[in-house]
């Protein structure tokens, strides 16, 4: 099982100096993938969810790519519609190149109506315009003179069935699963729907909000991605699915909080050492 981390690109404590000490502290726990999010126009709508300042993702892990050796780089998720495919191709064979093959490119069709309507870009059509982004970064790829043999992992996200028939892509990066039961339900939908339009190579890597407890939580209080930890200090994963792995997002009540991140490091650093004697560091391929 690969496990990565969805580092906050976002917020009053976000600078240069504060995404690398991310980076390396989720290289340094021996975690499989770091990926930050997207996001062009910081309207009101995103602003709510994402305040400023935002690192835009390609920029931002062009950067982290130069601090760090072995953890893969990825985005979670880009918005297909926000850039030409053909800048989207360029970037992404070009930072998959300059880091030696470590990007994952996640995508998906965005939400933001007032981002869409800043770029000047029909949210209507966000669907159809992400199909033929896809469409046309394969054709793009597909040029080796051009491009160079790139093998750049293409996850989906989303967990609609339009998102999850989408032709290209060999995982789904997903929103997350309040908890176990709706993990499952969500593993379920991928397979109903590979079984009938998605490619074979289609797996469900589903998302969850990271959080230790001080005292056992069981029963249907217990979400996906609560730990129990125990008096020494162990924690139990509350759920163990998805069979490409899972993504914590360390959780961050205020938006203040991303000035002070050391209690998200250390909840990593406890599943980390709990994890550790179970799995194998997984180096890029």
């Amino acid at each position: 099982m690969k496990i990565g981390v969805n580092i906050l690109n976002f917020g009053p404590g976000a600078d240069p100096g504060m995404l690398r000490s991310w980076a390396q502290t989720v290289e340094g726990l021996g975690y499989d993938l770091l990926m930050v999010s997207d996001h062009i126009a910081i309207t009101p709508d995103v602003a709510e969810r994402y305040p400023a300042p935002f690192y835009e993702p390609f920029t931002t892990l062009s950067w982290l790519a130069g601090a760090t050796t072995r953890v893969r780089l990825g985005t979670t998720v880009l918005i297909a519609p926000y850039r030409h495919p053909l800048l989207t191709a360029r970037m992404a064979a070009n930072l998959d190149a300059l880091s030696g093959g470590r990007l994952v490119l996640g995508m998906g069709v965005g939400w933001a109506r007032q981002e869409f309507a800043a770029l000047g870009i029909p949210f209507e059509r966000r669907g159809r315009l992400t199909d033929e982004h896809l469409q046309a970064l394969r054709e793009a790829w597909a040029d080796t003179a051009a491009y160079g043999e790139r093998r750049i992992p293409v996850w989906i996200g989303g967990h609609s069935d339009p998102g999850l028939r989408r032709p290209y892509g060999s995982g789904t990066p997903g929103t997350p699963a309040p908890d176990p039961a709706a993990a499952e339900g969500r593993r379920r939908q991928v397979e109903g729907v590979r079984g009938r339009a998605a490619p074979s190579t289609t797996r469900p890597g589903p998302r969850i909000a990271l959080r230790l407890t001080t005292a056992p939580v069981g029963g249907p209080d217990r979400l996906a991605g609560r730990d129990d930890r125990t008096d020494h200090g162990r924690p139990r994963p509350a759920a163990r699915h998805g069979r490409r792995g899972r993504r914590p997002r360390p959780v961050q009540r205020r938006p203040h909080d991303t000035a002070h991140p050391q209690a998200a490091w250390q909840a990593l650093a406890t599943v980390a050492a709990h994890l550790s004697p179970h799995r194998t560091r997984t180096e890029p391929s």
